[in-house]
């Protein structure tokens, strides 16, 4: 069957599930890495991804940023940039024959980086780098994807904020990509030769400079948005009289080793360190099992130094603005953190909730008035 462009449909349904598996792996990353949205950087013949990754899960997508962007593999009358197919069956025959020989690379090399390409060290990298990075079969299957792709309908649903930056030697697919997306911008770079823009110094620092702006435009509004966060308090147990029967010296000994324990398990634990109000952190978590396993790595680690603490923690909608977050979330887990006993991490029945499933266990410790807080709250103890 032949959809309306003429095109084996069988190859189009493959097409489309090969950039649905790839569209799950970046999901799976970006959940192993705990985010909730990013900003992909993609072109080439990459660019299908990256446009169907943004119009499939644009809250997942914070902005897409197109170097080079190529939509569609194979030559049509509306896109008469990319190769014939005629062109694409030698290049496929080329890659059969000759990936991972040292020969071929080299032509390459020639043909995407000609500025480089005579340099001896150069050269020897490109041919290791391309070895190493596809085998001749992963090599072939590339390229056959790279003919296969056509995304040209998809460019009017992108709906993120979108930069393209179009190759200055051949500008047609970036400009081309960039009047079907809807509200993108276009930055030009300095010409370079090739397709690598780190082969020049000028266009490549353009093209970084050029995405570090777009992505601070993104993230660096002044406005507050309402996120959902886990916030952790903590405080050394006894502190004034602690610091009376130590003296100043030893005192600020001991919270120079507080601090540095404190700020080792926060990094090891992706939480965000807030507010430091001497003995006491106030630190924010996107997932509440790991602030859960940050409080008490930081517990028993100063235990070690005889340093005991109490903490506290609740998950809750904040009002997020200048990098900071306000809001009866942040209220609620201070209360908590006052109301633990020495050595306690104490949770609000949301983060136990929340964290059902991980391991981690929790003893009731009832009922709680907490001041300033409507209701009443129930409140847990993580076992030791």
């Amino acid at each position: 069957m032949l959809d309306k462009r003429g095109t084996g449909l069988s190859d189009r349904v493959r097409e489309v599930q090969s950039l649905e598996t790839t569209m799950d792996d970046v999901r799976a990353v970006m959940d192993a890495a705990d985010s909730d949205a990013a900003v992909l950087w993609s072109g080439g013949y990459s660019t299908g991804i990256g446009v169907l990754f943004a119009a499939t899960y644009p809250e997942r997508c914070s902005g897409l940023v197109l170097f080079d962007p190529r939509v569609k593999g194979t030559r049509a009358p509306d896109y008469p940039w990319a190769p014939t197919a005629e062109e694409w069956r030698e290049r496929l025959a080329a890659v059969r024959a000759g990936w991972g020989e040292r020969r071929y690379l080299e032509t390459l090399a020639h043909e995407w980086a000609p500025s480089v390409a005579g340099d001896d060290e150069f050269r020897d990298w490109f041919v290791w780098h391309m070895r190493r990075s596809l085998s001749p079969g992963a090599a072939l299957t590339s390229f056959r994807a790279a003919m296969e792709l056509d995304v040209r309908d998809v460019l009017s649903a992108v709906r993120v904020p979108t930069l393209v930056i179009p190759r200055p030697e051949l500008p047609g697919p970036g400009h081309y990509t960039a009047e079907r997306i809807r509200g993108s911008e276009i930055v030009e770079l300095p010409g370079f030769e090739g397709i690598y823009t780190w082969v020049d110094d000028d266009a490549h620092a353009a093209m970084m400079h050029a995405t570090e702006r777009f992505v601070a435009r993104l993230t660096s509004h002044t406005g507050s948005e309402r996120v959902l966060a886990t916030v952790l308090f903590t405080d050394i147990v006894g502190s004034t009289e602690l610091a009376a029967q130590l003296g100043d010296a030893a005192w600020r000994d001991l919270l120079g080793r507080h601090h540095a324990i404190v700020r080792r398990e926060l990094a090891r634990f992706q939480g965000r360190e807030l507010d430091t109000a001497g003995d006491g952190f106030f630190a924010a978590f996107d997932g509440p099992a790991r602030a859960v396993q940050a409080a008490s790595a930081i517990r028993d680690g100063l235990r070690v130094h005889e340093i005991e603490i109490r903490a506290g923690l609740h998950t809750g909608e904040c009002e997020a603005s200048d990098g900071k977050i306000t809001g009866i979330a942040v209220s609620i887990g201070a209360r908590i953190s006052s109301l633990a006993d020495t050595g306690e991490v104490l949770v609000s029945s949301t983060v136990k909730d929340l964290v059902a499933g991980s391991g981690l266990r929790f003893e009731d410790r009832g009922e709680h008035e907490l001041k300033g807080v409507p209701e009443r709250w129930h409140l847990f103890a993580l076992s030791s």
